[in-house]
């Protein structure tokens, strides 16, 4: 059989799909990494000493297999949010989860809903699903479309809150009001929770049809760790169970995360310190004239002007070149109109922000 032969074997589907297209993760040194919200901190002490111990002199318990409903971890998670562990399922990464409920929910027939921007994974992953997708277009002006989805044919409408790549929380009333209005299944994808003014978990009380999803890669800095987790009602993390693979928890990662939850103190720090810094730029750049929006998250999505005060796609592609040329990391995302002239930034520590505005301060003198 020949090798080109395998294309034609793939599902049609599969065959024309488009991966995910993560941030750039450089491999050599010296670079400022401001391009995948990963956490500027390094995770709890507590953290490492619990891995060490784990894996003991000799990596003894690595044999085995890890516990497969991540049952301590799910009652730990359940008690930091004041809820049951039957209302928790855990994942390899919030991505996971987002999988599991694409399986849950979507097909050709029963569409998946989303915000256009939000997450790019979600078009990949109904893809991968060979499902349909009904996406609602924001404007700049970031309001919720509550009407449009209600009135969507989605089984399942995620919702990123606060929204990636903006940084715009959507508050508990609008989201309430969608619930009252919106048949199926509202994912309120709170991967930057911890960054907010609010979040969604109390109203999972008082709607069967809300999953709130987290991650433990931003606040908890765990992104190498790949630990995220469903809050839902039980019969809704039922069905997660049902469809979600044996051990998708490695023993490592269950036991880093239980350390993690386990130092709530050294965590507010962090938050508190990446808040910080997160306004304090959003000032700066607005003091500039830059379009910048107030992020409840740990970035920053700005709109770029040059020392004439124009902005442009071109110009913010100019100006993440020319951070790339100087080995600073941001991301860009030219495909949509709404975000083609911005440039969203990583909140960063002090120094590396310092670096990243004296760099903005040189592109200014020439751009």
């Amino acid at each position: 059989m020949k090798d080109d032969s395998l294309q034609s074997l793939a599902l049609a589907h599969v065959a024309k799909l488009h991966a995910y297209t993560p941030g750039l993760q450089p491999t050599d040194q010296g670079w400022t990494k401001l391009n995948t919200n990963e956490c500027p901190y390094p995770p709890s002490p507590k953290v490492a000493a619990a891995l060490l111990d784990e894996i003991g002199s000799k990596g003894e318990s690595l044999r085995r297999y890890p516990n497969p409903q991540s049952t301590p971890l799910r009652e730990t998670i359940a008690a930091h949010h004041g809820l049951r562990a039957e209302q928790v399922c855990v994942g390899n990464g919030s991505d996971d989860i987002l999988n599991l409920l694409i399986r849950s929910f979507c097909t050709q027939a029963e569409a998946t809903g989303f915000t256009l921007p939000s997450y790019s994974l979600y078009p990949v992953l109904v893809g991968i699903q060979n499902g349909a997708s009904t996406v609602l277009e924001l404007d700049r002006s970031m309001r919720l479309p509550v009407k449009k989805i209600a009135e969507s044919n989605a089984r399942i409408f995620f919702l990123t809150s606060p929204n990636a790549p903006t940084g715009v929380g959507f508050s508990n009333d609008e989201i309430e009001e969608v619930l009252q209005s919106y048949a199926g299944v509202l994912v309120v994808d709170e991967a930057y929770a911890a960054f907010a003014k609010e979040n969604a978990v109390k109203l999972l009380a008082r709607y069967l049809r809300l999953v709130v999803v987290r991650t433990l890669s931003k606040a908890y800095a765990l992104a190498g760790i790949r630990v995220g987790y469903a809050l839902a009602h039980p019969e809704m993390i039922g069905l997660l169970d049902r469809v979600r693979d044996s051990y998708n928890v490695s023993r490592l990662s269950q036991v880093a995360a239980q350390a993690a939850f386990d130092d709530p103190h050294y965590y507010m720090g962090i938050i508190n310190k990446v808040r910080h810094t997160r306004d304090h730029y959003v000032s700066e750049w607005e003091n500039w004239g830059w379009f910048t929006y107030r992020s409840q998250a740990n970035f920053i999505f700005t709109e770029p002007r040059n020392a004439a005060g124009e902005a442009s796609a071109e110009m913010a592609k100019a100006l993440y070149e020319y951070l790339l040329n100087h080995k600073i990391l941001v991301r860009y995302f030219p495909s949509h109109a709404l975000t083609a002239s911005f440039l969203r930034i990583s909140v960063g520590t002090e120094e590396e922000m310092l670096l990243l505005q004296e760099t903005l301060e040189a592109w200014l003198k020439h751009a």
